[in-house]
């Protein structure tokens, strides 16, 4: 599954994008105020050649647009949009221009720290105020900013309207590219997701103020592993009439996926963008239009459905077809035409009053990619000529290979024909082709295969009629966790040249569809998969669109395919796996308690792993408890208590819960446990010899729990936690660990394999190379040394395990120290910290557990007590930490505290 996300997507379509001069950043001076508040944030104006030299003394007359880059992104990424407005901007001899600015947010780590979202959103808003400052002067002197996000750039401006003293009206256009809105990918600490919670809460309660802001949200597809497009949608129920969320593989003129950073370099995408751009010009104001609907028109445009024609506001819904053309009656259902030199023009005009009784479409293709109009309808009854006809040609799609026009006959009651133009084409090659038929007969049902068909089973479908177009319907197929294969396999008739064929998987409820452009005759294969679940109240069938080439057979074969149905598992489900693994190590130190109660033995890590991490321990409670939160009355309960949502809920709601899923996660949790057990184990063997081999120790003296020493260390440690970074504290108590752990247990194998040899050599019995605390020097120690040496062997295993745990702290709270030691110049204390609390009290546990042992915790009172809550907690872990993962680290510190506790009690 992991290998299906990470490799096995479709190749890079995109093209690159390069600048033609060299590209240049002129620094903004902000006010004295703002510089000192955000010293580690700069404002830039991007330019090229002359154009950056006209600039540098900021006297601006273009449109401003400004760039956020997104998690660890550059400023510089706005060089792709900048110098392609540029170069349209000549080719309009600087009529309208931009102006592109860039914010430097010192490429933080937002994704993984939210605590300075909230400054970089108060810092784009002093540079709207800025930039706006600097068209003060002009005649055509901008009041508002479009803004380009990428990744978390775009939910950084959707912020903007949280902010209390933002003016909705500095924005009127917002262009996200691969940005999370419905949620963090990975949820690392409280900031992110309360930032998240109060964006998407005012867009949805204040959706009716927002409809002068129009946004678009583009997903990367299937290339983008770092942000699923699922999560790329804007929430659902916010501004149905002025935002729309496309993938970038439905984009005309793209129809590519993109990875996470191709997304703002990707040339086919960056050419829609500023074509959407000098389309939304206002003439009068010479600035983007104030009209949402004008916007959301030029957006459809040119990200949803492209006629094949230059936008127009207004077109002429009729036109003269004038001309020396010849008119020529097709009375035929089907026709089809070549066209190579023509050097006279045509009209093929189709009557439709002898179709309308036995058809009910007509389907009209043209290879000829030009933006002319070329279909008509005319209302001529009398005559087969028409001087005025309607312009069908805005009711064209766009394909790679050819344009398309579908019109149903009963919505166009009024039209006597149907005309098609072929003007001159001295030097063009191209076909025409027109149909009429029944729906019924081009549409096809095709029943997709079971999930726990694993591949072994298929559904097919022949389609031998010699028809330009058909319709597959994928009935049930509506899951996001559903992965089929679909091999389309064309025949036709040798030595003749054909068009290729163009396959396309239309989503009906999301603007995700894919297009597939094969030879003929070819054997093709489409993955099919969903970002997004069919919403409960839509009942539309997904659709296998063939426009075929004629007189040739197609057979379809679904399969379900096994190894995209685990990646969609890890696609969707992948930033809880940490979740899952430490429940199965907190699971496992339970029973090694449990055992040690029990046996007075502590059980090896793996063996104990086997026996007590079960799933059927902690899932079945989860399950209840999200069924009974179906009904009110549990729901009022679960409110009065003040407990968070379970997270299984939430996904279910979101529809991105799969069945069985939680059971795939935990297996996978449990061999990610194994494997870290065995290189823990291993790794102490390993060190052990070696160091065995090159220094020879003395002896290592046991001492008290807490000496002054050690208290000195916690203070020392906690203050560190609270006057820079607690992460940082959790480090270096988690090193000293570490090392503690290592050259422990060097003494320990040194005195269990001298023991060996000196019990072997007194013919006594023999010692299993085990641990012990105090060198032996003598064979007479032989007995009670076996037992010391099993003391000092039960204290390595919970060690073991202790490190297994605190391994998972210290990796889930790294975003935040990498984040603070990336703006240390800046500042020494990290804040908002979300882990200083709890790392001073991690502090003063590991103190004391690192220098413990098995034989203090034993005859614990609260030793029952400790074993038995590793299980509690691990449910309460799957329960509420799926969607946030910094709740993890308190249930693992809560089950130590109660290990330090039995180490005095």
């Amino acid at each position: 599954g992991v290998r299906d996300v990470m490799f096995l997507y479709e190749e890079n379509r995109c093209s690159m994008t390069y600048m033609y001069e060299y590209p240049e950043y002129l620094k903004i001076k902000l006010p004295k105020k703002t510089a000192r508040r955000y010293p580690a944030y700069e404002l830039y104006l991007y330019g090229e050649g002359t154009y950056a030299e006209e600039n540098k003394n900021l006297l601006l007359t273009g449109i401003p647009v400004l760039f956020l880059p997104g998690n660890a992104g550059s400023y510089k990424q706005v060089r792709s949009l900048g110098s392609i407005a540029l170069r349209k901007a000549e080719d309009v001899d600087f009529k309208y221009h931009f102006n592109f600015f860039s914010v430097n947010f010192n490429e933080e780590l937002v994704a993984l720290y939210g605590g300075s979202l909230q400054r970089q959103t108060k810092f784009v808003h002093e540079c709207i105020k800025v930039i706006l400052k600097l068209y003060r002067d002009q005649e055509f002197a901008p009041s508002s900013v479009a803004i380009v996000g990428h990744s978390m750039g775009g939910l950084v401006a959707r912020a903007l309207l949280t902010l209390k003293n933002f003016k909705p009206e500095l924005i009127n256009l917002l262009i996200t590219q691969a940005t999370p809105h419905i949620a963090p990918v990975m949820p690392l600490d409280r900031y992110l997701t309360d930032f998240y919670t109060a964006v998407n809460n005012h867009w949805i309660l204040k959706a009716q103020d927002l409809r002068n802001l129009t946004t678009l949200s583009v997903a990367g597809g299937f290339r983008d592993y770092q942000v699923r497009s699922g999560l790329a949608f804007l929430p659902r129920l916010t501004q149905h009439d002025s935002a729309l969320s496309v993938v970038s593989s439905a984009v005309p003129k793209a129809w590519a996926s993109t990875d996470h950073l191709s997304i703002v370099w990707c040339k086919e995408l960056i050419l829609a963008t500023v074509r959407a751009f000098f389309d939304l010009i206002d003439e009068n104001t010479k600035q983007i239009t104030e009209d949402p609907k004008k916007r959301m028109s030029v957006l459809n445009h040119h990200f949803v459905r492209h006629p094949a024609k230059m936008f127009e506001e207004n077109p002429e819904l009729f036109t003269n077809l004038t001309g020396a053309f010849m008119w020529i009656t097709v009375k035929g259902s089907k026709w089809t035409y070549s066209v190579y030199n023509d050097s006279d023009g045509k009209y093929f005009a189709f009557p439709l009053a002898s179709h309308r009784k036995s058809y009910s479409h007509v389907y009209c293709e043209n290879s000829m990619l030009d933006t002319n109009s070329w279909i008509y309808g005319c209302m001529n009854t009398n005559s087969s000529m028409c001087l005025e006809a309607a312009d069908l040609s805005w009711r064209a799609e766009l394909l790679p290979t050819t344009k398309v026009v579908m019109l149903k006959l009963l919505d166009y009651p009024s039209l006597s024909h149907i005309v098609i133009q072929v003007p001159p084409g001295v030097g063009n090659k191209y076909t025409l082709g027109c149909e009429f038929f029944k729906e019924d007969s081009r549409t096809v049902q095709l029943p997709v295969t079971h999930l726990f068909s694993f591949g072994l089973s298929s559904s097919k479908i022949i389609l031998n009629s010699s028809g330009l177009i058909y319709n597959v319907q994928l009935q049930h197929f509506n899951q996001i966790y559903q992965a089929f294969k679909i091999y389309i396999d064309s025949y036709c008739q040798p030595l003749k040249e054909r068009k290729p064929s163009v396959y396309r998987l239309h989503i009906p409820w999301s603007y995700e569809d894919s297009i597939t452009v094969a030879k003929v005759p070819s054997l093709a294969e489409v993955s099919a998969k969903l970002h997004i679940a069919q919403p409960h109240n839509d009942s539309s069938l997904p659709e296998l669109i063939i426009y075929s080439s004629p007189d040739c057979q197609y057979e379809v074969i679904l399969k379900t395919s096994l190894l995209q149905v685990l990646g969609q598992i890890v696609r969707f489900h992948a930033g809880a796996f940490p979740v899952y693994i430490v429940s199965n190590i907190l699971l496992t130190y339970g029973g090694q308690l449990n055992t040690l109660r029990s046996t007075g033995q502590c059980s090896d890590f793996s063996l104990e792993l086997v026996r007590t991490a079960k799933p059927y321990k902690v899932e079945p409670l989860i399950s209840i408890v999200v069924f009974l939160q179906g009904f009110n009355w549990f729901r009022e309960i679960w409110e009065s208590l003040s407990l968070p949502e379970v997270d299984a809920a939430v996904l279910s709601s979101q529809d991105a819960w799969f069945p069985l899923v939680s059971l795939i996660l935990f297996l996978f949790g449990t061999g990610i446990a194994y494997w870290s057990g065995v290189f823990f184990s291993t790794s102490l063997r390993l060190f052990s010899s070696l160091w065995l081999t090159l220094i020879r120790p003395t002896e290592l003296q046991k001492d008290k729990l807490i000496t002054p020493r050690r208290l000195c260390g916690m203070m020392s440690l906690a203050l560190i936690s609270w006057t820079t970074c607690g992460a940082f504290a959790v480090l270096i108590i988690y090193l000293q660990y570490l090392f503690k752990f290592f050259f422990t247990s060097v003494f320990h194998f040194q005195d269990s394999g001298h023991s060996k040899e000196t019990s072997q050599n007194s013919s006594t019995h023999t010692v299993k190379p085990q641990s012990s605390v105090d060198s032996i020097p003598e064979a007479t120690q032989s007995p009670s040394n076996s037992k010391t040496l099993a003391e000092a062997m039960n204290s390595l295993k919970m060690h073991i395990t202790i490190l297994n745990l605190f391994t998972w702290i210290v990796l889930l709270n790294l975003p935040s120290l990498i984040y603070w030691l990336k703006n240390l110049r800046y500042n020494v204390r990290l804040d908002p910290d979300p882990c200083r609390s709890t790392a001073i009290l991690l502090v003063c546990i590991l103190e004391i557990l690192m220098n413990s042992s098995t034989s203090e915790v034993k005859s614990s009172k609260l030793l029952k007590i400790a074993a038995k809550v590793p299980l509690p907690l691990s449910v309460a872990m799957l329960a509420f930490g799926r969607m946030h993962l910094y709740r993890v680290p308190h249930f693992v510190t809560f089950s130590l505290l109660l290990h330090v506790l039995c180490c005095f009690v």
